[in-house]
């Protein structure tokens, strides 16, 4: 029987992880957060009524093994840079916006999709309630909504005492099941709060990452986020993972130890970005430190207002060690 995988996460970040592992025999299961709320997650919410698609349709393309994969992910990629109106939208979006209308569910369009572009595992919402995340502040301030927290239109460096969902929901029961079920459930990569946090408080996401008798990975992130996570060093990202699920879980942690280029570094600290630092010991989850990291940097797409990461994580580098880890 092929090991179960979960993967959870979302954004750009997750999409490495089971883009690497989908070469390997595994039962592969990515859980996404639906609890983003800008750009065209707030057309999908408020014009139609749906849960953001962007973080699915990235999912569903890292486990495409189509033949002409690198130019589906292209097409899917493809964000609509002219037009009043469609600027800045992918056409992925506009895909399983159209599948959604056609199926008359959300679930239905993206399990279809996922037979369309030979998907070599499956993509799990982790919950199908309408919700915002609420931001609180060291400061006392409050926050909502994914954007405003994950680029703040004031001081990025107070840190997130406290991040809820309003209102509550509860985890979707596939997304429950395959984690209760996994032999491996790997967390991260991903913007800390707004990505992976966000996963863990939606109702009965933690019980089940408690009660599965899985291997638990962390990903560690590369940079630190001014907004989220300010100058946060590796232990910290740590803690915070498990002080939301309630308990020590995890048993493995991926570091990258390979040095960044000072063109990069640069970059990010115009940002206020800068490197995780390493500052992992006397833990009670074995440390795995590695060169974890792609090459080249990441190209800015037509359209696209959003901020986005310069560099990421090699997926066949992480899955290389994450089936060794199996």
């Amino acid at each position: 029987m092929k090991p179960k995988v979960v993967v959870i996460g979302g954004g750009t970040g997750t999409y490495n992880v089971p883009s690497g592992l989908k070469n390997y025999d595994i039962d592969i299961s990515a859980v996404v957060s639906m609890a983003d709320s800008g750009g065209t997650a707030k057309i999908e919410r408020d014009e139609f009524g749906m849960l953001p698609n962007s973080d699915i349709w990235k999912a569903l393309l890292a486990l495409s093994k189509m033949d002409n994969s690198e130019t589906i992910r292209q097409l899917f990629s493809y964000r609509f840079y002219k037009g009043v109106g469609i600027s800045g939208i992918t056409f992925g979006n506009f895909f399983l916006a159209a599948l959604t209308d056609i199926l008359g569910n959300q679930v239905d369009a993206v399990n279809y999709a996922a037979k369309i572009l030979n998907c070599q595992g499956r993509v799990l919402p982790v919950s199908m309630g309408q919700t915002h995340l609420l931001a609180t502040y060291e400061d006392g301030t409050k926050v909502l909504g994914e954007h405003y927290i994950d680029e703040p239109l004031k001081d990025g460096k107070k840190r997130i005492i406290k991040l809820e969902l309003i209102p509550e929901v509860q985890v979707f029961p596939s997304a429950r099941k395959a984690i209760k079920e996994a032999d491996m459930v790997i967390i991260g990569p991903g913007d800390l709060f707004t990505s992976i946090i966000a996963n863990l408080i939606a109702g009965g996401v933690k019980e089940a990452i408690v009660q599965s008798q899985a291997v638990k990975v962390y990903v560690t992130n590369l940079i630190s986020k001014y907004g989220e996570t300010y100058k946060y060093t590796a232990r910290e990202h740590v803690n915070e993972i498990e002080d939301y699920v309630g308990r020590k879980f995890l048993d493995f942690v991926l570091v990258n130890k390979a040095p960044l280029s000072s063109e990069v570094l640069k970059e990010y600290k115009k940002e206020n970005g800068f490197p995780v630092k390493d500052d992992l010991k006397d833990c009670h989850y074995k440390v795995v430190r590695g060169d974890f990291l792609a090459e080249g940097r990441i190209l800015r797409e037509k359209g696209d207002t959003l901020k986005r990461s310069l560099v990421r994580h090699d997926p066949e580098k992480l899955a290389q060690t994450l089936v060794s880890l199996l």
